[in-house]
């Protein structure tokens, strides 16, 4: 008699849904990170949209731009300010001008890598 598995089962993968812009992927890298931080326990397949990476898959990106030079620190200080706040930076607001320069430099900078992982579409 066959013993039975007591180990996770296989199932056959969900189609992905890639994020349609590396802001998009940015804010929700930013969401599962303060859910990690608030003590959430996330568990593969139970998202309600699936997605093609980890949220760790969008920091090693960033990490490596960051170690090639692509991208300094006040460039990542503005991706962790306005991703905690969930909001772009606003152009037209004259003291988010700035932030908003190195906003959109830096995501321009990351989506060709994760667009290359098929991260973003």
């Amino acid at each position: 008699m066959p013993r039975e598995r007591l180990g996770p089962r296989a199932t056959a993968a969900a189609p992905t849904q890639p994020f349609s812009s590396a802001e998009e992927a940015w804010f929700w890298f930013m969401q599962a990170h303060q859910a990690l931080l608030d003590g959430a326990k996330p568990r593969a397949g139970e998202a309600l949209t699936p997605r093609p990476c980890e949220p760790v898959d969008i920091f090693r990106a960033l990490d490596r731009l960051y170690r090639h030079r692509r991208l300094i620190r006040d460039h990542v200080a503005v991706l962790a300010h306005y991703g905690r706040r969930l909001m772009a930076p606003d152009p037209a607001r004259r003291r988010e001008a700035r932030s908003a320069g190195l906003w959109r430099e830096a995501l321009d900078r990351l989506e060709g890598p994760l667009r290359r992982k098929g991260i973003v579409a």
